[in-house]
């Protein structure tokens, strides 16, 4: 490792969190739970980072009209952030309606799609142990190109890639191979279930997680109430069971996950003390409204 610092990149969202107090009732009023909350997967995993205490760099792009805003929040939560400002273009926006476990996303990428891969500077590889990426990045902002090139840029400096898939309908409409391809290299890989499965075509967890094995040194699956499994090249699988909680709003469980996962795993190269790191983070998660940790 060339660093101590976690170093994270992609998406930096405003978002607008939507929880009905009972079914939706089309052309008239649905009594609410509205609140807006700063999310993006990548922002969220830096700032549950930030909280725990961990060294966290984060960069992203953003609009220009509410970068101060922002930047503060990031700063607030222990993050040192390193923002793309683009003018003229809005910072990112997603309305999450919200019914249990399930959610509804209406996306509006604004600056997220801007992001150039030079904002991950020699500077910061330098200073990291670990690059954790969201692949939103390599959709709408990197492309493949930028994107191969900041993970062997990371490889060449000696830090470990982490990388988050993000969505599965992006995961869908970019094409199981070609979205693995463009995610060769790193060391480890964050899908959860659904995303998995579509990366795979796997029938179960386990069959996922070791059909991506051929891709990943290591693969950390997770899977909502039932927990996480994860498995490493020349291991057997470790699985932990999700704590039992008030479940309010499932928004940025899996990327508090990764945060309490990496922080836990990184000295120690224990799967099972990381599974129950990142287990118990996005418990945390799950009991507020939106995806960072309350300040």
């Amino acid at each position: 490792m060339s660093g101590d610092r976690f170093v994270v990149v992609g998406d930096l969202i405003n978002d607008i969190v939507v929880v009905p107090r009972g079914a939706l009732r089309p052309d008239t009023d649905t009594p609410s739970t509205i609140r807006p909350r700063p999310g993006g997967s990548a922002a969220n995993t830096a700032a549950w980072l930030g909280a725990l205490g961990a060294p966290v760099d984060f960069v992203g792009a953003v609009g220009s009209r509410d970068s101060a805003d922002h930047e503060r929040m990031l700063r607030d939560q222990g993050v040192t952030p390193h923002l793309q400002i683009e003018f003229g273009v809005p910072t990112g926006t997603i309305v999450i309606i919200v019914s249990g476990e399930q959610r509804t996303m209406l996306t509006e990428r604004g600056a997220n799609a801007l992001l150039a891969p030079d904002a991950v500077s020699d500077g910061l590889l330098a200073s990291a142990a670990v690059l954790h990426l969201s692949a939103y990045s390599f959709l709408n902002g990197f492309g493949v190109d930028g994107a191969r090139r900041v993970i062997d840029r990371a490889r060449a400096a000696g830090v470990l890639v982490a990388l988050n898939p993000g969505s599965v309908a992006y995961v869908e409409g970019y094409g199981a191979d070609a979205f693995l391809a463009s995610c060769a290299g790193a060391d480890l890989f964050f899908p959860n279930r659904a995303e998995g499965r579509a990366l795979t075509g796997a029938g179960s967890d386990e069959d996922a997680v070791d059909a991506l094995l051929g891709h990943f040194p290591t693969v950390v699956l997770t899977r909502g109430t039932d927990g996480a499994i994860a498995r490493s090249r020349g291991s057997e699988a470790v699985a932990v069971s999700a704590p039992s909680v008030r479940l309010v709003d499932p928004t940025g469980a899996g990327d508090a996950f990764a945060a309490g996962f990496l922080e836990r795993w990184l000295p120690t190269r224990d799967l099972r003390a990381g599974l129950t790191a990142g287990a118990h983070l996005a418990a945390r998660a799950v009991m507020a409204i939106g995806g960072r940790p309350p300040v």
